[in-house]
């Protein structure tokens, strides 16, 4: 298991032979700057940056089979190579070393940041189970959808925010500021992603494109889409209740452009991004974090992997 680990965090290649081709990192940065932005240092916010790492992966290994992607990081993903009771059994290995290293660490970590931990993983997992079901259902809101985006992936970059604030001492006002900055920052992350999922370039996301319309899922762009009242929502929906036809990709597309899929997703990162920073700068921040931490929302609606 630790031989496949090392394939999947990007340390080895299939044969094990070393190799440096690892992740953004962005989760535990996070972590470690909101300590350094509440005045803590970071090695305070070390066993909790690890611990959303590694709970982090364990739902992208979890995630990778229930869409059945076979590309991670521009390589095979785990389940394709070895099969998919080692990625869920690796999964959830890793789940479980997250919550010991971060149960392992001095209090407020060990206790009230285990809660925070679990509680963001339950969240996690009920926002992938309601991923799966909107798949076979044509009567959804959009406030449905983005509620499980949210739940996917932003929660967890929330409490990456809140875990570090907590390490570095902060009060419960400064706490909620930081977890709220992640929050919108995780949102605006989730709409760049479906916009990259569609519109991206595979060299350069190291997925493949288009495998969300294939799959019929309800990413945010197309959920924006097919909730929109006009002939191009109408001619969209009529093509996702139809088996998947590779031949139609990019047909549908089009279509979720044409409907204003794209343009709303695109705008909605925005704002979440302001609204990020609006809550940073409520946090109050040290400069050195708050410069670091501005960065990553005014880069985030922006990025091309």
């Amino acid at each position: 298991m630790r031989r496949l680990a090392e394939y999947h965090f990007g340390w080895s290649d299939q044969q094990g032979a070393h190799v440096v081709d690892t992740g953004k990192g962005t989760r535990p940065i996070l972590t470690l700057l909101a300590c350094e932005a509440v005045g803590g240092e970071f090695g305070q916010a070390v066993p909790a940056a690890v611990a959303i790492e590694l709970v982090h992966n364990a739902s992208l290994l979890h995630d990778d089979v229930l869409d059945r992607d076979r590309l991670r990081r521009h390589r095979p993903a785990i389940w394709a190579v070895a099969g998919v009771p080692e990625a869920i059994l690796l999964g959830d290995a890793l789940l479980f070393l997250g919550v010991r290293t971060l149960a392992e660490a001095p209090d407020p970590l060990g206790s009230t940041g285990v809660k925070w931990l679990v509680t963001a993983a339950q969240q996690l997992v009920e926002g992938e189970h309601a991923d799966l079901m909107l798949e076979e259902r044509d009567d959804f809101s959009l406030a449905e959808v983005t509620a499980m985006a949210h739940a996917k992936s932003g929660v967890l970059i929330a409490e990456a925010c809140a875990l570090g604030a907590l390490a570095g001492g902060a009060d419960a006002d400064r706490i909620d500021h930081l977890r709220a900055y992640g929050a919108h920052l995780g949102q605006a992350g989730q709409l760049t992603d479906d916009l990259l999922g569609i519109w991206g370039d595979p060299a350069v996301t190291g997925k493949p494109r288009l495998a969300d319309l294939q799959a019929r899922k309800k990413s945010l762009p197309v959920a924006a889409a097919l909730t929109a009242d006009n002939t191009a929502a109408r001619e969209l929906a009529d093509l996702y209740r139809e088996p998947s036809d590779p031949d139609q990709l990019q047909r549908i597309a089009d279509l979720v452009e044409a409907a204003g899929g794209r343009a709303w997703a695109d705008e909605e990162a925005r704002r979440h991004a302001r609204t990020a920073l609006e809550h940073l700068r409520a946090a109050a921040p040290t400069p050195r974090a708050a410069q670091a931490l501005t960065l990553l929302a005014n880069q985030v609606a922006d990025r091309t992997r």
